[in-house]
């Protein structure tokens, strides 16, 4: 047992776009793979769940496609990133993993006796599936289907009906899992919702491109310290507030860090008061638009 300064060293970026159908999360991911592994297709795979939409895009060049046929369950999506993983894949694509979870409800739904505590055997699947994710030695880029929904948009003095992504289609809490989350519209723009590297989180929606894939392996490549008391550090300690998006991730950042408490106070209450803004129902008027 040994105490260690921690480090990042070469990471594997675990990386999650969610969208309605037809936002671009397949050719989106593909190329973000093209950026990671510098334009070398050939160590990509693409797990498909999706009827083979993998195959739509072979013309951006040589990656591999394994196709995941039913049932979906998470131990069929381990044993296909570990294949992946023992043909050398440098970044592997779950396209998606939405049906992950749409096999779990349906495996809870036929079992028999008490509801809640029937969770009990489903739990530790999704974990399991998880795990397998974080710790795979690739770079994984899952993708997971929006529940669709349509809002009324005022174009020309007429309300016309668009589609739009709500909730991902996988367990509550998901989205936490991941280091960088993409949110993807229909007309392909994308946001970060989530992003613990820095990169995009508060930058205009843009375009995915191999460069974005780029930008993203340089960050993993490059070895920084983050529990030093270096200029590194004190921007990553920053960032990190400024990703948090709970209050109690951000009370267990600041609980965690005592060292940084002082110096960093300010923000962590400024940070504080705009989540708490966030969560009170008072600031948001009936339309669901904030004062």
């Amino acid at each position: 047992m040994q105490l260690r300064q921690s480090e990042r060293k070469k990471a594997k970026i675990k990386l999650a776009l969610q969208g309605t159908a037809g936002s671009g999360k397949t050719y989106s991911s593909i190329l973000l793979a093209q950026g990671l592994t510098n334009g070398n297709l050939s160590k990509v795979a693409i797990i498909d769940t999706e009827n083979g939409s993998a195959d739509l895009y072979a013309h951006l060049g040589n990656y591999n496609v394994l196709t995941l046929a039913p049932p979906f369950t998470p131990e069929n999506y381990i044993k296909a990133i570990e294949l992946c993983e023992k043909s050398g894949m440098e970044v592997i694509i779950i396209d998606s993993i939405s049906q992950c979870w749409d096999e779990l409800l349906d495996f809870h739904s036929k079992l028999a006796g008490n509801s809640f505590t029937n969770w009990g055997k489903i739990t530790p699947r999704q974990k399991a599936f998880v795990d397998k994710i974080l710790q795979a030695d690739a770079h994984i880029i899952a993708t997971m289907r929006t529940k669709q929904d349509y809002v009324l948009q005022q174009k020309d003095g007429k309300y016309v009906p668009e589609k739009v992504g709500l909730k991902a289609v996988q367990r509550d809490g998901m989205d936490y899992e991941f280091t960088l989350v993409f949110d993807v519209d229909i007309k392909h723009f994308s946001v970060s919702s989530k992003d613990r590297t820095g990169l995009f989180m508060g930058k205009p929606e843009f375009i995915i491109n191999s460069n974005t894939g780029k930008k993203i392996l340089e960050w993993c490549n490059t070895e920084t310290p983050i529990s030093s008391e270096g200029s590194s550090n004190v921007k990553d300690m920053s960032d990190r507030i400024n990703c948090a998006l709970s209050v109690s991730e951000l009370t267990k950042l600041f609980n965690d860090n005592p060292t940084f408490q002082e110096a960093f106070r300010p923000q962590f209450q400024s940070k504080k008061k705009q989540l708490e803004l966030l969560i009170n129902p008072q600031n948001f008027s009936q339309n669901g638009k904030h004062h």
